[in-house]
């Protein structure tokens, strides 16, 4: 068994362009998918076509999964003649599909018991990136495993990173998700508006581009403010409830639904009430803590005469 020889099963949009890269690295490839088209791809580029996951598994130290949901990775790791049956012990599996935090965790204990370890390292980014070897890896595991690893996530992705323990690197990836499809929604209701309110949609986004709203808050004002400490007015929440309400208004007048704009509003409410009325709009997040009771209640400040 060796580091070098790696077991890919999961040979899609994703996998096959990933298990390539690992080829162009030196890696030799042992790679199983129902898709024969795939199977031939990999082969015709110095991979190995495996018929099943044992031929896949044979003399492999590391044993990486991309496939499309939860189910079709219990399958292959637990399932019969599935890796769980076939990986030598010692070997360490890479999973690296985006399934639920419950199901990752279930599966790397039942590994474990048969001496095999498993880490999760779900991916960001795209298939372009996939084929150019410059993926996100979010990595969840123990240090040791990261750094057996490393070699083969160096070949598919310019960026690493070692979230915790195992079950963080997914936690993470089902989190980044979270944010973009609300984003999605958000994004959705805004160009509504726009085109509601009799404004090219097109010339909205050329606006939305060259603005904070555009560029993202993670990017331009929650690590200079909240996140470093500092909660201090740049753009007070009382001011930024004023701004949504108008918005979620315009909404109603013009009969644009803005499902987001409306809880927003709501929670803009809400840290209001919480006595954060005039702290930076960032301290949203010190809102959504407190509601979670993740952090204290901050207390309501005195009326002044």
């Amino acid at each position: 068994m060796t580091d070098r020889r790696i077991a890919f099963i999961g040979l899609g949009t994703m996998g096959l362009p990933m298990a390539l890269n690992l080829v162009r690295g030196g890696f030799q490839v042992q790679g199983h998918d129902l898709n024969p088209e795939a199977l031939a791809q990999l082969a015709g580029q110095g991979g190995q076509a495996c018929a099943d996951i044992a031929q896949a598994c044979r003399q492999a130290g590391l044993i990486i999964t991309m496939l499309p949901r939860e189910e079709h990775v219990r399958a292959v790791l637990l399932g019969a003649d599935g890796v769980l049956e076939h990986a030598a012990p010692g070997a360490l599996v890479v999973e690296m599909s985006t399934i639920s935090v419950a199901g990752s965790q279930d599966m790397a204990t039942q590994l474990a018991r048969a001496g095999i370890d498993m880490m999760d390292v779900p991916v960001g980014r795209t298939p372009a990136d996939a084929r150019a070897g410059t993926l996100l890896a979010l990595a969840g595991g123990t240090a040791q495993q990261l750094e057996r690893a490393r070699p083969a996530l160096d070949c598919m992705a310019d960026r690493v990173l070692h979230l915790g323990p195992q079950g963080n690197g997914v936690r993470m990836k089902i989190i980044n998700n979270f944010m973009s499809m609300v984003g999605m929604v958000m994004t959705a209701e805004t160009l509504a508006l726009a085109e509601a309110s009799g404004i090219d949609p097109l010339l909205a986004a050329e606006v939305l581009q060259n603005t904070t709203a555009g560029r993202g808050q993670i990017n331009v004002n929650y690590p200079r403010k909240v996140l470093s400490g500092d909660v201090s007015p740049d753009f007070p929440i009382h001011l930024g409830l004023k701004d949504i309400s108008l918005g979620v208004q315009l909404g109603r007048e013009l009969g644009v639904p803005l499902f987001v704009g409306q809880a927003s509003q709501a929670l803009f409410q809400s840290a209001q009430n919480l006595g954060l009325a005039k702290a930076d709009c960032t301290a949203m997040l010190l809102a959504v803590q407190q509601l979670a009771g993740r952090i204290p209640l901050i207390p309501l400040p005195k009326e002044t005469p």
